[in-house]
Formats: C-alpha cells, sequence, structure tokens
C-alpha cells in the first residue's frame, strides 16, 4: 500500500502569508491557471490545473508571462480540467443556453499537452466521468442553474475519486468560492462543507489559526 501523503491544492483566492511554510511542506502541491497567489501563498508547486478550453486556455498558451512564470516552470504535471469530448457534447447544448459562449467550448488541450512535453512535463486530462459524477452531486445539493463547475471544484472531485488517493490527506487553501457566476459557487461549498464533515477534505486556514492558538 502507497504511503499516506498530505496534498495541497492550493486556489487562487487571498491566503495568509504566515501559511506559506505550511503549503511548501505539503508533499503535494496544486495550484491553478495563472497561480496568482504564488510566493504569498508558497512556492512549491507539483500540479498546475488549467482550464483548457475557452479564452482562458487561449490565453496562458499565448502568453510568456504565463509559460515563463516560475510557477510553471517549477510544475511536474500540466492537468487539463476539461475533457474534450465532454466539452463538445456541451457545445450544442450551450449555444442554446448560453449563446455569447460562443467559443467557451473551443479546445486548446493538444497545444498544453505538446508545451508539456517540450518542456519535460506529464499531461493528464482529467476524465469526463468526473465532471458527470460533480454534475449528479452538486444538483443533489439543489444547485443553482450554472454553466460547469469550477476547475478547482473539478479537481477535488478527481482526487477523492482516485482509488491511488484514498489514503491521503486533502488540503484546501485560497477557496473563497466566489468568481464567475456560471459556477455554481454556493453548492459546491455546501459540497466541500459535506466532504469536510466526512473527513475527506480539510480546510487550511482553520487548521492554521487552531496551530496559532495552539502556540505551535
Amino acid at each position: 500500500m502507497a504511503q499516506a501523503r498530505q496534498i495541497m491544492i492550493v486556489g487562487n483566492g487571498p491566503v495568509d502569508a504566515a501559511a506559506a511554510p505550511l503549503i511548501d511542506a505539503a508533499d503535494l502541491v496544486i495550484r491553478f491557471n495563472g497561480s496568482r497567489n504564488f510566493g504569498s501563498a508558497g512556492r512549491k508547486t507539483d500540479i498546475i490545473a488549467v482550464c483548457n478550453t475557452g479564452r482562458p486556455g487561449a490565453q496562458m498558451l499565448a502568453d510568456p508571462a504565463w509559460r515563463e512564470s516560475e510557477a510553471v516552470q517549477r510544475t511536474a504535471e500540466i492537468w487539463s480540467v476539461r475533457d474534450p469530448d465532454k466539452f463538445a457534447e456541451l457545445k450544442p447544448q450551450l449555444a442554446i443556453s448560453h449563446p455569447e459562449l460562443d467559443d467557451f467550448c473551443d479546445d486548446y488541450t493538444d497545444g498544453f499537452a505538446t508545451f508539456a512535453t517540450a518542456n519535460g512535463k506529464q499531461h493528464r486530462i482529467i476524465h469526463g466521468d468526473v465532471h458527470t459524477a460533480l454534475d449528479e452531486a452538486l444538483l443533489a445539493l439543489d444547485a443553482e442553474p450554472y454553466v460547469v463547475p469550477s476547475s478547482g471544484m473539478v479537481v477535488i472531485q478527481a482526487l477523492l475519486t482516485d482509488p491511488r488517493h484514498a489514503e491521503d490527506t486533502i488540503i484546501l487553501a485560497g477557496f473563497g468560492h466566489s468568481g464567475w457566476d456560471g459556477h455554481p459557487f454556493e453548492a459546491e461549498r455546501r459540497l466541500v462543507d459535506r466532504y469536510i464533515a466526512s473527513g475527506r477534505v480539510m480546510r487550511l486556514q482553520p487548521l492554521f489559526a487552531s496551530s496559532l492558538s495552539q502556540g505551535t
């Protein structure tokens, strides 16, 4: 049996700078897209999960600042959170329900895979089944109408449903559950709270505050 690890999933929200050493001490650190809080939220980066469709995907690949950033240079893996097959299925539906998102499903997965290979990094596509199961879990929690789950929630779900991580400790930092209104953030918050109650997930901030109060 593989040894249990501590996995830190760092969203792009605020993180107390004093918690950075706890993030850097984790066995595995996952960041997202532009890793906006890189530095203040630690520097260790093992995986960068990217939004590989639509404008965010196109902008990252075209931006030398992203490609040459320290976070991207440090990472060993790039994860594409949006399965191209899943988004090809979504495209006709979104053309009706959200015609303004005409480029939302434009796929840049091959570009991220090529970039990863050229720079000695692994590339992974999170399978569409994770997205589907997450939709079911969110709808069971009465999620308001939404376009797709957030990248952060897809990564959390991917880890929780992967038997290889069954014994790992998953800790969240920088998750404010707010942002683009196409994500069901309130339902995602409720789902994360359910995972926390079950012991599958923890939040860094309460743990950090507790350790301070104990003088450790």
